[in-house]
């Protein structure tokens, strides 16, 4: 029964520790998150740059797992070359050192002040960064008090015999041990805590500095397994090079640490003697030196990766680009021509998902919305193409006429990709946030959001014509189509007041919702309009700069 209990109390303080592990990380990428990958983008031009910026989010982030994933997109989406991003996760392997290295200290007395801090900050809800910076400190709390708590009841029962044979059943090969480690790091998602867990052994004395290294080894390979598993699916491994390419060199690390173990092992034992800085030192090392190792062959490892998995173009794929040609870039006003067909398939995309959003206002198929946002990842996936296709050609090779052509191709693109996000953001939710509630719309009401969402069916294919004649009779069409929009807006609004001062609250939560959807659809329209109607009206002289009715003193007055 005592060893029961103290299994169980164990478990409770490595799920605390794993839970302040996570608070942490969570906090921190919601505080920070777009502008830390905002950050690693613009730093990977050369291979040091990107080591120390992938060093340096890692150790804000504290999960060298959510870097992989994020330089891994920038990979696949062909934002990064294959060196820099390899010297990212080389980097953000020695980052995730970091946070171990200061645990290793004693500093568990801070972790009340922390927990009461982050309290207090987590209840400022009118600041969100605050609010989330106060779940960073409550999981530092967390994890100083889960690993005083680990430390007192490795103490408590490291003398009995069935704790014991625990250990010694783990301890027999350092293969068992590194495989044990990799496993759990690969279930918890995070190295750090698996560190700490070892870390907590080591400083009992429970486990021996030889095997505290296995374990601590394991731990570095378990993290790499993550980004291969969890990165880009489908069948193109050219996705795959940057997990897979970080995988392979903690894999050579691991094998080449694993066979000096020994004479490191009792290096390390006569540069520090402390169990818990032994495994922090260790760990730090064991990065630092595979980084030092392969940055100078990252170029001809990356090349090798290309070769074994090279691009594999799906033609099934409908966020896979079909007319970008690479050679056509040679002439530009061929590839103008090809970007601008790439372009119209944005426009096949964008009217698919209107129409499934008309089949949603009445459907109860949840499916259909989650079809509906893996459409709107086709746009941004497409727009991302062209503007990377675009930009790539050389500006010198434009000619007046076709830079304004360049710019109404990158304008349109972008519109639509705004509409689409103002579709994925803003009308699926509403759907959705429908369907969990059981509401429905009134006759009337059901009418007038479909007969919006074909006029703004048809005010895309419009725009779509006017993108490629740049007509101005249709322009002026295009633009008068805001004031339907508008009126729609102020009639639904009025009709919904009316209904509250009629006592109408059964309706009053679905007409709410109307005119959300009301404001949305008017959203997509403009996006619609100032993308292709606003250039060609600007360009003849027809575009007022405001609505507003300006009337200087010089003008006379009218009667």
């Amino acid at each position: 029964m005592p060893f029961i209990i103290a299994i169980v109390t164990l478990a409770g303080h490595i799920a605390l520790l794993l839970w302040g592990t996570r608070m942490v990380q969570t906090g921190i990428q919601r505080a920070f998150g777009p502008s830390l990958r905002s950050f690693l983008g613009r730093a990977l031009n050369n291979r040091m740059k990107a080591f120390l910026s992938g060093m340096g989010v890692t150790a804000i982030l504290q999960s060298s797992t959510a870097t992989g994933l994020m330089a891994s997109g920038f990979a696949a989406e062909g934002l990064v070359a294959l060196v820099p991003a390899l010297a990212v996760m080389l980097g953000a392997n020695v980052g995730s050192t970091l946070i171990v290295q200061v645990l290793s200290f004693d500093v568990a007395a801070a972790s009340p002040a922390l927990i009461l801090l982050g309290v207090l900050m987590f209840r400022r809800t009118q600041n969100p960064q605050v609010h989330d910076l106060g779940r960073v400190f409550i999981g530092l709390g967390f994890m100083l008090l889960a690993l005083h708590q680990l430390l007192e009841v490795l103490t408590q029962y490291a003398g009995t015999p069935a704790f014991s044979a625990v250990l010694s059943a783990i301890s027999t090969t350092p293969l068992l041990s590194l495989l044990l480690a990799a496993a759990l790091t690969w279930a918890a998602h995070s190295s750090v805590a698996v560190v700490l867990l070892v870390m907590s052994l080591s400083a009992q004395g429970l486990i021996d500095p030889y095997q505290a290294f296995a374990l601590t080894l394991g731990a570095n390979l378990g993290t790499a397994i993550n980004p291969v598993v969890e990165g880009q699916s489908g069948n193109d491994l050219s996705a795959k090079r940057l997990p897979i390419g970080n995988l392979i060199t903690r894999i050579i690390g691991v094998l080449a640490a694993l066979a000096l173990l020994s004479p490191i092992t009792s290096l390390m034992m006569q540069i520090e003697s402390d169990g818990a800085r032994l495994v922090a030192n260790f760990h730090t090392a064991f990065n630092l030196v595979v980084a030092v190792v392969f940055m100078p062959l990252l170029t001809p490892f990356a090349n090798a990766l290309v070769r074994l998995m090279p691009q594999r173009i799906d033609e099934s794929d409908p966020g896979q680009p079909r007319y970008l040609d690479p050679s056509a870039k040679e002439t530009p006003v061929v590839a103008l021509q090809a970007a601008a067909r790439e372009v119209l398939r944005l426009v096949d995309v964008l009217e698919e998902m209107l129409a499934g959003t008309k089949s949603a206002l009445t459907s109860t198929d949840r499916r259909a919305l989650s079809e509906l946002r893996q459409k709107d990842n086709v746009l941004d996936r497409l727009n991302t193409a062209v503007k990377r296709y675009l930009t790539s050609i050389d500006p010198e090779e434009f000619s007046d006429s076709d830079r304004r052509r360049l710019d109404e191709i990158l304008l349109f693109s972008t519109g639509l990709e705004h509409a689409g996000d103002v579709l994925d953001q803003n009308v699926l939710p509403h759907l959705a946030k429908r369907l969990r509630r059981g509401m429905t719309f009134s006759k009337e009401g059901q009418l007038e959001l479909n007969g919006l969402l074909d006029r703004l069916s048809t005010n895309l294919r419009t725009a779509a014509a006017l993108f490629m004649s740049q007509d101005e009779r249709v322009a002026r069409m295009l633009a008068d189509e805001k004031i339907v929009f508008r009126r729609a807006e102020r009639d639904g609004t009025n009709a919904h007041f009316k209904r509250l001062r009629n006592g109408d609250v059964d309706t009053a939560e679905s007409t709410s919702l109307h005119l959300d959807l009301l404001r949305d659809f008017k959203q997509i329209n403009s996006h619609l309009v100032a993308a292709t109607a606003y250039p060609v009206l600007e360009r003849q002289g027809e575009l007022l700069q405001s609505r507003t009715i300006h009337q200087s003193a010089a003008d006379p007055v009218q009667n």
